[in-house]
């Protein structure tokens, strides 16, 4: 659809990457850490309430600082992955500011190792009080916390260790082509192939997007092997058990939650996602799909097209409508050039909100087609970047939401987002479509991303034992998907390699079962704002937004009279869409 779509403007940083304030801003906060780390280190348990206050304002001044450098940055290069001078902007940031860093290690540590009796006697000034949250995540994890002299290596090495593999990918990624019909077409292109309603070309393009990640499977492989082996000794210095332990002490989620999540997902699976996926082949007229075909338009057809302006009205209608305060905040992005949503050459792919700092503003990217997905797409990114506007009060030691809670707001305003197109919907078997369409971005939400949370289990299992192959990093691959999509899709020799594309294994692993604990979560969620047994529903909603990362996910939900430690809670959400696959069995 050719139309103007929004770029973002990141001058509310800086005026571009060679802006002479960045250089002067990194070298007098850089002077600030040094102070610092002259005049405090060794002295922090030995410091005054009033000492100790001024020290973590300050502290936190200087990540502020840091995060305006890197989130401008990042921001840039994720605009134009290709663009050498952004890629190496962005390396040499990186590098200064792990720098910058490593003159902090000492703060958490000494923070985290100071006797119980004189923290308990500190905490009862209001000042350190206020940061007992954050106070609490450091603390928690000081028993994984290796020397000073360890960790302060282990920062400034981050930016030519994991951080350099995951620019490989990145850069990498960036800069393929995959062959479609003669023409040279970029990740989002290709993949965006895949959703069309014409078999032919979802499997022309399931042909390429095999093709050329098989082509590029040995560096993908080597990637993978070693961001695994480098989390392993890492971890296994710092002591952690299994190898999601790290992820869930980041998430302050606790391990035996998280397998819950997991074990009753999986143990579902053949009663959601292998039971709806043997319908819909039938809908497409046989027993059984090719891989490819499982997110075919079920209607056989694309279905409607929606300008920008439309999509920016539909998701901004279905936040006034929920709540006029939140409402009025994702407006704020549509007035100001905040989004970046065109298409283009160098672009990095999917969609996101950066949080960027606390006193600046979230920036949300995406790649625009005009579809029905693009439009849910947009409501996603929005709950997110509504959800960091509101969590910003907190400051930027304990703005942060713990991924646990992350995609509450993404998730719950797709929801709502979802229910203003369907009841503005008037055909009943166009709403059986949509509401099939639903189910398949649910059941990719919880379903699908256990499935990859089951596959990385398995390679950073394995991984511990020696280096994994290709052929056997995908048969990982092929077991875990065949177990969550079911008998009614076929996984031929063309599907192995397509555990290459996913970012998320490079970038942040074990990421993904966030995704399907915040999809069950709104579940739930939804069930109580629906039946109105709430009548605070509202006012507790944008309480645990506005609280960050302040408060775990059991408190946070405790309002709402759900407790996600037990397996009930994780079934809730799953009858959800086990109730709305019943709704469109007789959908011919």
């Amino acid at each position: 659809m050719a139309e103007n779509l929004p770029v973002w403007s990141l001058t509310d940083f800086y005026q571009d990457i060679h802006s002479d304030q960045i250089n002067i801003d990194l070298k007098n906060w850089t002077e600030k850490a040094l102070k610092m780390q002259q005049l405090y280190e060794g002295r922090i348990a030995e410091l005054s309430s009033a000492e100790l206050g001024n020290l973590i304002t300050n502290f936190e001044q200087i990540i502020a600082a840091m995060g305006k450098i890197s989130s401008h940055a990042d921001l840039s290069f994720a605009a134009d992955t290709s663009n050498p001078d952004f890629a190496q902007h962005a390396q040499n940031m990186s590098e200064a500011i792990n720098v910058v860093y490593s003159h902090l290690v000492f703060v958490e540590l000494e923070l985290s190792s100071m006797p119980e009796d004189h923290y308990q006697i500190l905490l009862e000034d209001e000042a350190i009080a206020y940061y007992q949250p954050w106070l609490r995540l450091v603390r928690s994890a000081a028993k994984y916390n290796l020397e000073p002299r360890l960790e302060k290596m282990l920062v400034e090495q981050s930016p030519t260790n994991k951080q350099a593999w995951v620019r490989l990918f990145d850069e990498t990624f960036s800069e393929l082509r995959f062959d479609f019909k003669g023409k040279k077409l970029t990740e989002t292109e290709i993949l965006n192939k895949l959703t069309k309603a014409d078999p032919n070309i979802r499997a022309t393009a399931a042909a390429s997007l095999a093709h050329t990640l098989t082509d590029n499977l040995r560096l993908f492989t080597l990637i993978t092997n070693t961001i695994s082996k480098q989390k392993e000794t890492e971890e296994r210095w710092r002591g952690f058990d299994g190898v999601v332990s790290s992820r869930n002490l980041a998430n302050d989620v606790d391990d035996h939650v998280v397998e819950t999540l997991v074990t009753t997902v999986t143990e579902r699976m053949p009663e959601l996602s292998h039971r709806y996926y043997k319908m819909k082949a039938k809908w497409l007229g046989g027993e059984t799909m090719a891989w490819w075909d499982r997110n075919a338009p079920v209607s056989g057809d694309e279905g409607k097209q929606f300008t920008w302006q439309e999509a920016c009205e539909i998701v901004q209608s279905s936040f006034d409508k929920f709540d006029p305060e939140m409402g009025g905040l994702a407006k704020q992005f549509f007035d100001n050039p905040w989004i970046d949503a065109q298409i283009r050459e160098g672009k990095a792919s999917g969609a996101f909100s950066h949080p960027t700092v606390t006193s600046i503003h979230p920036y949300i990217l995406m790649n625009f087609e005009g579809y029905s997905r693009d439009v849910m797409t947009l409501a996603h990114e929005m709950g997110h970047g509504v959800h960091q506007l509101l969590a910003a009060e907190q400051g930027e030691l304990m703005s942060s939401t713990p991924l646990t809670l992350a995609e509450t707001a993404s998730v719950f305003s797709e929801m709502l987002t979802f229910n203003a197109v369907l009841d503005a919907e008037t055909s009943e078997q166009a709403k059986r479509y949509l509401l099939a369409d639903k189910i398949e971005d649910m059941l990719n939400t919880v379903v699908r991303q256990v499935a990859f949370h089951n596959f990385e289990k398995l390679v950073h299992t394995n991984r511990k034992k020696g280096e994994l192959s290709s052929d056997q990093i995908s048969k990982f691959w092929v077991e875990t998907q065949k177990q969550a999509l079911g008998p009614a899709i076929n996984i031929d020799e063309s599907f192995k390699p397509i555990w290459a594309y996913v970012p998320h294994f490079v970038h942040t692993p074990f990421y993904v079962y966030a995704y399907a604990f915040g999809d069950c979560l709104v579940n739930a969620l939804w069930q109580v704002y629906q039946d109105g047994s709430d009548p605070d529903f509202n006012t507790h909603y944008k309480t645990l937004l506005r609280s960050g990362g302040t408060i775990r996910f059991d408190s946070a939900l405790a309002p709402f009279s759900l407790n996600p430690s037990a397996p009930e809670f994780w079934n809730k959400g799953l009858d959800m869409i086990s109730s709305m696959i019943d709704k469109v069995e007789d959908l011919q």
